[in-house]
């Protein structure tokens, strides 16, 4: 059984530009409530390193890979595997351009495993909040900048 969360948002943003937001992992702490600090060089197989605001204040370290980029289009990071297929995890975030300067984000969280229930039921709300606080900004920022 695996435990999901998809957001979808249409930005009045062109494609590219909410692109050069969401690649521009520097400046995340301008705008993205979650991960306020993100390094990585979107190259498959290479860490992300980010600052996840789940529970209270503070930011904690997390390491994942990336496991897809498909420049102007995609990018998806998975946590390393624990033992045993007990539980993993995949994070794709995918823009559809759809005409007159708007764009479609996509968000898709998933976690398999055994211990994803168990995971998933702790994290829910944190993890609802975190996405829902991302997509918003994201969306925000796009929009303003759009706007000048």
């Amino acid at each position: 059984m695996a435990f999901v969360i998809d957001n979808t948002v249409e930005i009045e943003a062109p494609a590219e530009l909410v692109w050069q937001v969401l690649t521009d992992v520097d400046n995340y702490g301008e705008w993205n409530p979650f991960v306020p600090e993100c390094k990585t060089t979107l190259e498959p197989g290479t860490p992300i390193d980010m600052q996840v605001r789940l529970v209270g204040p503070k930011p904690r370290a997390q390491r994942e890979y990336i496991k897809t980029h498909t420049p102007g289009s995609e990018f998806s990071y998975g946590m390393k595997p624990a033992p045993l297929g007990l539980l993993s995890s995949i994070r794709q975030h995918t823009l559809t351009p759809l005409g007159d300067g708007r764009t479609r984000y996509e968000s898709h969280f998933q976690l398999n495993g055994p211990l994803s229930v168990v995971v998933g039921g702790l994290m829910s709300k944190a993890l609802h909040k975190g996405f829902n606080g991302m997509t918003d900004g994201l969306k925000q920022r796009a929009e303003t900048l759009v706007r000048g």
